[in-house]
């Protein structure tokens, strides 16, 4: 037992699917840099607004639709470890198949979305003319980019770190240098801008599938296996899994609205606050990534001691990150603030929230890797409810407990509600362990 939980061939499994996936989710926001560099410098501001405001409608319909990735991954990395090549190929079909159903649902009822993201934003009509073309053209990317969430999920589950990293960069060029041409060269202005993330989608969807096909060892299909009783088990997986991202996303949008509340200053704060989350979940979620192959391979060879093996090894990492981070910020929060904004009444105001930056990733990784975990053992059931029970018994009351100190409040209320997450997520692991059935 000790030497396994000192095993240096584990721990460099987990560094070498969790540093490409660190890189991998650097690259994004870098690329959506670029687009904002673009935008940002046109004749009116009203470009930048409305496009952000569409990217922002898009980009929380795609992370709902998250339960993609995840699924995929616990399904890929438990059949790799069963050595099971027709469930290989199944989850593969399945879930590509799933991301291209969503996605003509979600082209069939584009229109009432961008309606109601506008009524939302409140925007002026130089700014909603923007939303309307920039979404309008986005929104043809959802069968590639529903997909990709499956495909990239299969191969994180297959341990392809370094593939899915080269897939990224590969897609970012494309992206940047399609947008410099498309809106500066032709002049094509947001229209271009868009148009050259779509097709960057779509060079992401071709390298997925010459990948995955590339890593199937018996590429193989049957009809049968989209036929409503054999997608059933996913769908409900898959449900499970949309329910947790949704309980997540109504609880920072509470937090978000509710700051909105407390004056101009406290949504500037939070918005900086959410750069530093952001931050945090570019390391952390590449250690959740590895915990998450790692851990459905081992649940795929049922072997319940290798599941262990895997979580406290990861647990070290992510241990790891989490200090690193909470040491940086603390010593360096006043640099980071001052690249953010250049307000001086927010870089003062930033003061009080120190203790919160610091807190965030100590706090906060526990349900980062234990979300890892249970991607990886597929038992989405227990995700939803540990976000459910988190959102209802500790968030809500935190910030109801806390509300005479406002805005601090709201950040004190979502510490308890990442703890909480982590502290229920670990404790029903450990029940499942000393019950013998961690498997999925």
């Amino acid at each position: 037992m000790v030497s396994k939980f000192f095993s240096s061939s584990l721990h460099q499994k987990i560094l070498l699917i969790a540093a490409p996936m660190i890189l991998s989710n650097i690259t994004t926001p870098l690329m959506g840099m670029v687009d904002t560099a673009i935008l940002g410098h046109m004749d009116g501001a009203y470009f930048l607004a409305g496009a952000s405001v569409a990217t922002l409608i898009i980009t929380q319909i795609y992370w709902l639709c998250g339960f993609l990735r995840m699924t995929s991954t616990g399904l890929s990395g438990q059949a790799k470890g069963a050595k099971d090549s027709i469930q290989l190929s199944r989850c593969l079909f399945q879930g590509w198949f799933t991301g291209l159903v969503l996605a003509l649902l979600l082209l069939g009822f584009s229109q009432p979305i961008l309606n109601v993201g506008i009524d939302l934003a409140n925007a002026n009509p130089a700014t909603q003319q923007v939303i309307v073309e920039y979404f309008n053209v986005r929104i043809w990317g959802a069968p590639a980019a529903l997909s990709n969430l499956a495909l990239i999920g299969w191969l994180i589950g297959q341990q392809r770190a370094k593939q899915v990293l080269w897939i990224q960069v590969c897609a970012n060029m494309v992206n940047v240098g399609l947008s410099l041409w498309l809106a500066l060269v032709l002049e094509w202005g947001v229209f271009g801008v868009a148009l050259a993330t779509v097709l960057a989608e779509y060079v992401i969807l071709v390298l997925s599938v010459y990948l995955a096909m590339k890593n199937l060892v018996k590429p193989s299909w049957q009809l049968e296996w989209f036929s409503l009783a054999q997608l059933t088990p996913l769908f409900s997986l898959n449900l499970d899994t949309f329910f947790r991202n949704l309980i997540l996303q109504l609880c920072i949008a509470f937090l978000l609205f509710t700051g909105i509340g407390f004056g101009t200053q406290a949504a500037a704060i939070n918005a900086i606050i959410l750069q530093f989350f952001t931050l945090i979940a570019l390391g952390l979620d590449g250690v959740a990534y590895a915990a998450e192959a790692l851990a459905a391979e081992k649940a795929g060879e049922k072997d319940d001691a290798g599941v262990i093996h895997v979580t406290l090894h990861g647990l070290i990492w992510s241990s790891v990150l989490a200090f690193l981070y909470a040491l940086i910020f603390g010593l360096f929060d006043e640099q980071i603030v001052g690249v953010i904004t250049d307000q001086l009444d927010l870089q003062i105001a930033m003061q009080n929230y120190v203790i919160i930056l610091i807190l965030l990733p100590l706090l906060g990784h526990w349900c980062f890797f234990f979300d890892g975990i249970f991607v990886g053992l597929t038992r989405a059931k227990a995700m939803r409810n540990s976000m459910l029970l988190s959102g209802l018994c500790v968030f809500f009351p935190g910030y109801w407990l806390f509300s005479e100190w406002q805005n601090l409040g709201l950040w004190l209320a979502m510490l308890g509600f990442l703890l909480a997450r982590g502290i229920t997520l670990g404790g029903y692991f450990i029940y499942l362990y000393r019950k013998s059935w961690v498997e999925a």
